[in-house]
């Protein structure tokens, strides 16, 4: 997953994503990583990953704070925008690791997941 990346208005992430949601939470913050997308809610970290060549097949991964042990952010450099998210779960070896490119401060994204996991 590489290329340009966006940030999503909240309020039209809650309305994309509403079924998804529990009663009262609320989106923070979301953004667009090409066909996929990362929502930061006030209970939990919501991955959407569209699959396949067409996109149909979507998996919603939900992950609480709580759940969140460590994550990392890498940079390829100063005149290089594309960085890596990687974030690890407990009870999980691997991270789930995501590519971002241009058009997301993966700064912003850290301090997101620093101030929710903080909780």
């Amino acid at each position: 997953m590489m290329g340009n990346a966006s940030k999503l208005d909240p309020r039209d992430a809650a309305k994309e994503f509403g079924r998804l949601l529990a009663q009262g939470e609320q989106v923070h913050a979301a953004y667009q990583l090409v066909r996929d997308s990362f929502l930061f809610t006030d209970r939990r970290l919501i991955l959407v990953d569209k699959q396949g060549m067409t996109g149909k097949k979507v998996e919603y991964h939900s992950v609480p704070y709580k759940a969140i042990t460590q994550f990392s952010v890498e940079t390829a450099g100063h005149f290089d925008m594309d960085a890596e998210l990687k974030i690890w779960i407990s009870g999980g070896e691997a991270p789930i690791s995501k590519q971002f490119g241009k058009g997301v401060d993966v700064y912003e994204v850290q301090a997101l997941l620093a101030t929710f996991t903080a909780r």
